[in-house]
């Protein structure tokens, strides 16, 4: 069901409050530059940051700015709680997304069926389709394949898996255990981690929900075209030219990195909620380096 270029957006800011005009053009944008779907408010979103009043909202906005364009519109709705996701999952569904990003529990570190039935529950009670997102550098928590492979097999709605836990052997075994699932097709998985996305691709990830592709939509889905096309050729050449930048956007985590990006190229206001603040010097003109390599800017000073 979801599969392509899916860029994880950003969540603006203008003097601390959500500015609504900013967020509808960077969507109108990913529309423009061929983006096949968008998740709002996830880890990129600053979620945590967010009060509950304005996770609904930006989810609001992101399904109002998508419809027409073609694009998906996955919602993040995880949270550690098992009610608060079910809250946010049911108002997704409600305000019309395609489907959820369900981040695994963190903090509480359940068990592997701790985190079963959380997600068995979820898919029980909201006929919405879900995408897991399996990122242990944030959770503290890995979900197993196995896991992942039950749940696909239970519940028809948990349709595909987030990949982001920087690893291609990983990857490669989801997608043996999850391939026949449905009669194949039934389950997905999709590269979390920008720098990974090839590598993930050449082992059976069908697409990534980037954070690169908030700055460069367009070289990242003719990257993920290509890949699906089986020509790694063309595909790995615009790997190599574009990591530099993909590396340079988390040397100080995310959306850090992406915001100051955004910033530099004067399409977002780089604004951030606590504890997120901006980068340090060098982390900047390392950033500033990779757009300028990219032809993406003139100047090269920082």
């Amino acid at each position: 069901m979801f599969r392509g270029s899916i860029t994880a957006l950003v969540t603006p800011f203008k003097n601390g409050q959500l500015d609504r005009a900013a967020f509808e053009k960077q969507i109108e944008y990913q529309a423009k530059h061929g983006t096949q779907g968008i998740v709002p408010v996830g880890t990129t979103g600053e979620s945590p940051t967010l009060s509950h009043e304005e996770h609904h909202l930006v989810i609001e906005i992101a399904v109002k700015a998508a419809k027409g364009t073609g694009m998906k519109v996955i919602a993040g709705t995880g949270s550690n709680a098992t009610d608060e996701a079910l809250d946010l999952h049911a108002f997704a569904k409600k305000i019309g997304a395609d489907g959820a990003l369900s981040v695994i529990p963190y903090y509480n570190k359940p068990t592997q069926e701790g985190m079963y039935r959380h997600f068995k529950k979820l898919a029980t009670e909201v006929d919405l389709p879900i995408v897991l997102y399996n990122i242990p550098g944030r959770t503290g928590v890995t979900m197993s394949n196995a896991t992942v492979a039950r749940l696909a097999k239970d519940c028809k709605n948990i349709v595909g898996m987030k990949e982001a836990t920087g690893s291609v052997d990983s990857c490669s075994e989801l997608c043996r255990l999850t391939q026949g699932i449905r009669g194949g097709g039934g389950f997905t998985v999709v590269s979390g981690d920008d720098s990974l996305t090839l590598p993930m691709m050449s082992v059976g990830a069908v697409g990534v929900i980037s954070v690169a592709t908030n700055v460069v939509p367009r070289q990242v889905r003719q990257m993920v075209d290509a890949a699906l096309a089986n020509d790694f050729a063309e595909a790995r050449e615009i790997h190599l030219r574009h990591l530099e930048l993909f590396k340079a956007l988390f040397i100080e985590g995310n959306p850090m990195g992406v915001k100051t990006a955004m910033q530099i190229l004067g399409r977002d206001s780089g604004e951030m909620r606590l504890p997120c603040c901006e980068v340090s010097a060098a982390t900047r003109s390392t950033i500033h380096a990779a757009l300028f390599n990219l032809g993406l800017i003139q100047d090269n000073v920082a």
